[in-house]
């Protein structure tokens, strides 16, 4: 989906003499440029990263393997991070047009039939789009998550990893999920998103929370490898999109965690979050 997107998205709004949106002379105002390839200042992103996150995730999934006969429908999420500039609209024209192109291997066609914006429930806020007409109009204020600490004395939790999740240590990718990383690569992830894209920084003590984070303990562990790559269409690289999935139960003092575990459904954790690795769902607590 990132993919197909990304090379619509280039055709419906770059010049034709662009060659690449890092060096063109118009990229901090060309909607591809800021949405698809978002580059960060001097060259030095947030967190060490030589680029931007994109402000979006795509949740799909649910369609691997899957074969969609003539006259079914299908669906797909996409998660939209910057609330000050969402641009809904190139997402519905980049895919109204690809389904007209063709989806997958054997380029079927499809027709856009409705774009919704859903709330934290995945229950039907407003149709955007109807197939044939915008109706912008009728777009909500955007979704949000309190992030401070949930009510009560939680001690337990259940994570779902619910697709491919790479998380990295302090200087290699980590074996297992244990609590204080998979918070610190939260924390941060959520940061950087709230600085680019919304109500800026974290008004938390990172290194405190970091610490108070390590000492909770993950008492079962229940992940299995997974393997894929993807091929680029438009570079040839092919690149690694495994990870571990499943559940892990964790203990400890969880109050002030919970909420950026809830967060992780939507923004995703670890790397490669925008092609939909690093979903992570809060199963049960006590």
């Amino acid at each position: 989906m990132r993919g197909a997107f990304g090379v619509i998205f280039r055709k419906l709004v770059c010049m034709p003499e662009c060659e690449d949106a890092k060096s063109c002379s118009v990229r901090t105002t060309c909607p591809y440029a800021c949405v698809f390839e978002p580059q960060a200042s001097r060259g030095d992103g947030p967190s060490g990263l030589a680029d931007s996150p994109r402000s979006f995730v795509f949740r799909a999934s649910h369609l691997d393997g899957l074969t969609i006969h003539a006259g079914e429908t299908f669906h797909f999420d996409v998660h939209i991070f910057d609330v000050g500039n969402p641009s809904i609209q190139y997402f519905v024209l980049a895919f109204a047009q690809l389904a007209r192109e063709g989806l997958g291997p054997g380029r079927g066609r499809a027709k856009l039939v409705a774009v919704e914006q859903l709330d934290l429930d995945g229950q039907t806020l407003n149709r955007v789009f109807d197939g044939d007409r915008f109706q912008m109009s009728e777009l909500s204020p955007p979704n949000s998550i309190d992030l401070r600490p949930s009510e009560g004395r939680a001690t337990q939790a259940i994570v779902r990893f619910v697709t491919p999740t790479e998380l990295k240590g302090e200087s290699k990718l980590a074996e297992q999920p244990e609590f204080g990383v998979l918070f610190r690569r939260l924390r941060d992830r959520i940061n950087t998103l709230r600085t680019l894209y919304g109500a800026g920084k974290l008004d938390i003590d990172f290194r405190a929370m970091g610490e108070r984070a390590s000492a909770v303990q993950m008492t079962k562990c229940q992940l299995m490898e997974t393997e894929a790559e993807r091929l680029s269409s438009r570079t040839g690289q092919r690149h690694s999109l495994g990870g571990f999935v499943g559940e892990v139960e964790y203990e400890g003092v969880l109050g002030e965690f919970l909420p950026y575990l809830r967060l992780g459904k939507w923004v995703g954790v670890g790397r490669q979050t925008v092609w939909g690795k690093g979903e992570i769902e809060v199963v049960e607590f006590s």
